[in-house]
């Protein structure tokens, strides 16, 4: 631009003055120059510092775009692993309550041998003892059915399922008699499941108040799952929490629940 201004210039000053030097032209056009060097100079600062600038902004973009992925990354990760300690206290949770249950049975056949050695005398708590009966009648009770329950451990389902059987014909009042059903189911449950879940039901209707009940509710929801009857098991594990919602069974039951999708 500075350029074509610089030829009109020249010829103005000669049509004016007509006595302009060469010289004077000269220098004339060495300043337009040097203003043309200058402004071209300034343009090229700033058109670094805008490409500066713009690469600043989508360096900004990307880390930001980085950080919430990250973000987004962490927790999904912390509710994984949330997700799996609470399985875990579940887990321990129902195996502290099956320890909880074998001290009470363990318990029951020290009271037993203790009544043996005393002299057969009647449990604590009045004439009928815990278990319903009395005297040398109660530790027979408690004998037969440690016996039994010996032998299912053992893997002797059928031995154990007739000591059980006996022992509810004798003693249908017993403390133990729920527990008695219940290990009857137990030793059904893999050669006919049809027998454990009528026996699993005896129990969670004969025996409410007992906590044979709420396992016995969650062995048949297991049960029904496993046959891939989820409506079913759904039913099972819906009774189980309105009705013992703070047992241990009831929060395998939630937990079950929500790998139904509900």
């Amino acid at each position: 631009m500075i350029r074509r201004i610089a030829p009109i210039l020249v010829v103005a000053t000669v049509a004016l003055g007509g006595c302009a030097l060469r010289s004077d032209v000269r220098r004339l056009e060495e300043q337009l120059t040097t203003m043309q060097d200058e402004s071209n100079h300034r343009d090229s600062m700033l058109a670094a510092q805008l490409t500066q600038v713009l690469a600043m902004q989508r360096e900004a973009g990307d880390s930001l775009a980085t950080v919430k992925a990250n973000l987004r990354a962490f927790r999904g990760e912390t509710l994984g692993q949330l997700y799996d300690v609470q399985k875990q206290l579940l887990q321990v949770q129902e195996l502290a309550g099956q320890s909880t249950r074998r001290l009470n049975e363990l318990r029951g056949d020290l009271d037993a041998r203790g009544q043996q050695l005393g002299g057969a005398a009647p449990a604590a708590g009045g004439p009928s003892g815990a278990s319903g009966v009395s005297g040398a009648n109660n530790a027979s009770a408690v004998q037969m059915y440690e016996a039994s329950l010996q032998q299912l451990r053992r893997g002797s389902t059928g031995t154990a399922r007739a000591g059980f059987r006996q022992f509810l014909d004798q003693y249908p009042t017993a403390a133990e008699a729920p527990d008695a059903l219940y290990f009857i189911g137990e030793s059904f449950s893999t050669e006919a499941p049809d027998s454990a879940a009528a026996y699993y039901s005896q129990v969670a209707e004969k025996y409410p108040s007992s906590p044979r009940a709420a396992s016995a509710l969650y062995r048949l929801g297991s049960m029904a799952e496993s046959a891939k009857d989820t409506t079913a098991a759904r039913g099972y594990y819906q009774r189980l929490i309105a009705k013992y919602p703070t047992s241990n069974e009831a929060a395998l039951a939630r937990d079950r629940l929500k790998a139904l999708g509900q």
